[in-house]
């Protein structure tokens, strides 16, 4: 087992998604950033879509689809248009890199420890987007939640057969409360016929142990 060192959970995690199940993120990340991207047009245009208001300034009017490239592959972003002007995402079209670091880490953040609306605020800030509703915020949790609840959920025979499997331990220290902790991160990976290396399930517990073995693998 390796030497205990500081590791952000959800950094590890979604490094090991990235690269093992790289359609998984993919396609989180498509979600994400397009649900962030209709909610950010509507605050350009005072009015969720096809809401009745009198703070409306502007209307949607389509979308325009770009591709863009990241290290999980290729997403098809669907950036809003307006009736009157032009909306351009400046937080991920001139930030990409930053926007993607913080798009993972959140999914992973969501898949260790739950989705809420209170990760999907702080990446909305992290964005530097201030402008949204608590009921546009609320829906994108929601959103991620179904999905990320799909993945943890969904049977493992479609992926496979699994011609490996493995399961490792460890051992990390965190930040918790302003304290450096320790830790156990405990992950399974299979790899099927065609050799695609996927992420089974990952858990943080706070030692390796008979009992922490058995919730994880049940």
């Amino acid at each position: 087992m390796a030497a205990p060192h500081i590791v952000d959970p959800a950094g590890l995690l979604g490094q090991a998604l990235a690269d093992a199940s790289p359609d998984l993120m993919r396609e989180l990340l498509q979600t994400m950033i397009n649900a962030l991207l209709s909610a950010d047009a509507d605050s350009v245009c005072g009015a969720e879509w096809n809401a009745r208001s009198a703070e409306r300034t502007n209307r949607r009017n389509g979308y325009r689809h770009r591709p863009l490239d990241t290290r999980v592959g290729t997403v098809d972003v669907s950036i809003p248009k307006l009736r009157s002007g032009s909306y351009f995402p400046e937080w991920l079209l001139e930030r990409r890199k930053r926007a993607e670091s913080a798009l993972i880490t959140v999914v992973a953040d969501c898949y260790l420890a739950g989705v809420s609306t209170r990760r999907m605020d702080k990446l909305v800030k992290t964005l530097g987007i201030d402008s949204l509703s608590k009921s546009q915020v609320s829906r994108m949790a929601e959103d991620l939640d179904e999905q990320v609840a799909a993945f943890g959920h969904r049977r493992l025979d479609e992926a496979g057969p699994f011609t490996f499997v493995t399961a490792d331990a460890l051992t990390i220290k965190v930040r918790e409360n302003k304290q450096v902790v320790k830790a156990v991160v405990l992950l399974a990976t299979g790899v099927n016929g065609d050799g695609h290396r996927e992420v089974l399930g990952m858990q943080v517990a706070t030692s390796e142990s008979k009992a922490s073995w058995n919730t994880f693998l049940r």
